[in-house]
């Protein structure tokens, strides 16, 4: 059983236990924790939003897949973003911890994966200290917005309706677009150089067979046949790529990753904006031993 929800309305609160097989929503069955909060709903009505919070120890991975991928099952509830916060005083130190399994801290993987990240407490610590994390956390993931904050006081607006997983928005498609072109071809962690983001420029436009036999490499064979010290892990992986597809015409389509699955959501055509510079296919890597070459060869050999 995990902790009872409360759910205030009209001043009155509600509890409500949400029953997980092992207790974990982080380990349970792919969809048990998507049931268990649309049960939820169900006896207390539609909710505007839904603000999940783990563990600082948990990693968002297993988590958001739950959500993310359980859309296509029809679900009413879908993963809008996740929000990291990370201590300004005892950031660079949790970053730079060693688990007793495994290369990095859930703390590293919690920045990776981030769509929204918080630096708090900046009153705590000298500016060159706040500096010193702000552009840690920046090399391990170029692509969220990072806020630094005291008392972790942030507008809603910040860290509601992010949509980074929804790719029916123009905006999103916007902002792929400028995330993809502003990264150089490799921003290296301070605290390991293994950590960082790649962005690789694709063929515009490209066959949609050619993408998914490079997706499922890099994602699943190639990294299965590499050493445990050289293999790359690719934790988060977003993009905008132009496809055809059995001769018909190019279509914009947005690919979001985490972990080892992917998913490619072609745009509507009318929510592509007028004014729109003509697409470049690109997408952005975040994870552990991304090698710009490598990734270069693979892709030769699998685009036709």
């Amino acid at each position: 059983m995990e902790k009872s929800l409360a759910v205030g309305t009209q001043g009155e609160l509600f509890e409500e236990w949400l029953e997980l097989r092992n207790g974990c929503l982080c380990c349970s069955v792919k969809d048990n924790g998507v049931k268990a909060i649309e049960n939820l709903m169900k006896k207390k009505g539609k909710f505007d939003y839904i603000l999940l919070e783990t563990t600082g120890l948990a990693d968002p991975g297993p988590v958001a897949s739950i959500f993310w991928m359980d859309k296509e099952l029809g679900s009413d509830v879908f993963l809008d973003g996740i929000v990291t916060v990370i201590d300004a005083k005892h950031g660079t130190q949790k970053l730079n911890e060693k688990p007793e399994e495994g290369y990095f801290s859930s703390t590293v993987r919690q920045v990776a994966l981030g769509d929204f990240i918080i630096l708090n407490k900046k009153d705590l610590v000298t500016p060159p200290d706040l500096e010193s994390v702000y552009k840690t956390i920046r090399s391990i993931n170029q692509c969220a917005e990072v806020e630094v904050t005291e008392y972790c006081r942030v507008s809603l607006d910040k860290i509601l309706d992010l949509k980074a997983y929804d790719g029916l928005q123009s905006s999103r498609l916007k902002q792929i677009s400028e995330e993809t072109e502003k990264l150089n071809s490799f921003a290296s962690s301070h605290l390991d150089q293994s950590v960082g983001t790649i962005s690789l420029q694709l063929p515009t436009p490209l066959d949609k067979k050619s993408l998914e036999d490079f997706l499922q490499k890099i994602l699943w064979e190639d990294r299965e046949d590499s050493a445990m010290d050289n293999r790359h892990e690719i934790w988060r992986l977003k993009g905008l790529v132009l496809l055809t597809q059995e001769g018909a015409p190019p279509v914009p389509t947005m690919i979001q990753g985490v972990n080892d699955t992917y998913e490619l959501t072609a745009l509507n055509p009318n929510e592509v904006p007028q004014d729109a510079e003509p697409l470049s296919s690109r997408i952005v890597l975040i994870g552990r031993n991304l090698k710009e070459n490598e990734f270069t060869k693979i892709l030769t050999s699998t685009i036709k």
